[in-house]
């Protein structure tokens, strides 16, 4: 885990002071050694080694295929980069809900093979026991509500959550119990601004949104999603701050061209 004194610049602590000062939290994800050393470079706060990594990096319809061992690989690719973020590595599906013995067993996996600082659960009181577990042998857990990509097949879209008062409600109740188990963050997804509002002045723990509006303590953003190499995924929610996937074909097809044309390589790139 992050402690202080160790060298690593964000610590769960550091997140609560810069949510007591109004200081917004940057969150992206990365998956491997090359992607997370640019991100470190960039100066984000947390990286999250996201189980999105089974659409993004694996080519999956959702986030349910992808196994613990996957995750451990691409936690312990984006370890061996960084200096400065915290790391949060998701739980995947299976290996924490409905079981807090499994639970616990699994998130220590996760932290012992990985060195990653934190892991992430999504749900309320569905995996509170198994968040108490895990929080009892000293791992920091990050929680997500709203809409949880885990539960696609219970919810059966990937559409706006909580717009109803009793959704709402519950997400928020959630939210407190999460905070008071000991989570030293939640992410809220996919739900309206004014709610996301509600949540982190209710909360005094970070907020952290990915399309739950600008009045929480932070954003996140998967991403190959932001640099326009997965251009299929358009929500409102998503700024893209590159077209990436223009870039790429434009440099292999000069590299295809090069090569059939005899171009490459030249006098001054060869022995």
């Amino acid at each position: 885990m992050s402690v202080e004194g160790k060298g690593r610049v964000l610590t769960t602590r550091k997140l609560l002071s810069m949510k007591m000062k109004g200081e917004k939290i940057a969150m992206l994800t990365a998956y491997d050694y090359t992607s997370a050393r640019i991100v470190d470079e960039a100066g984000i706060d947390i990286i999250l080694v996201g189980d999105s990594a089974a659409n993004v990096m694996a080519g999956h319809e959702t986030t349910l295929p992808i196994t613990i061992d996957q995750m451990i690989y691409h936690a312990q690719s984006v370890m061996r980069a960084v200096k400065n973020p915290l790391v949060v590595v998701d739980m995947p599906f299976g290996t924490y809900q409905g079981n807090s013995k499994m639970a616990l067993s699994n998130a220590v996996r996760i932290m012992k093979e990985s060195e990653a600082d934190a892991v992430k659960v999504e749900g309320g009181s569905e995996v509170l026991e198994s968040v108490q577990r895990i929080l009892s042998a000293g791992i920091p857990v990050m929680g997500h509500l709203g809409l949880t990509p885990q539960s696609i097949h219970k919810f059966g879209t990937y559409s706006v959550r909580a717009k109803e008062e009793a959704e709402a409600e519950k997400l928020l109740q959630d939210a407190l119990a999460l905070e008071e188990a000991g989570c030293f963050a939640i992410v809220l997804e996919k739900i309206p601004a004014a709610l996301g509002k509600r949540v982190a002045e209710s909360l005094k723990i970070p907020v952290i949104g990915i399309g739950a509006g600008r009045y929480v303590d932070g954003q996140v953003l998967v991403m190959h999603d932001m640099l326009g190499l997965n251009t299929e995924f358009s929500p409102r929610f998503l700024r893209r701050y590159h077209n990436l996937r223009d870039e790429y074909l434009k440099a292999f097809h000069q590299y295809v061209e090069d090569v059939k044309s005899g171009d490459f390589p030249n006098e001054q790139e060869q022995y």
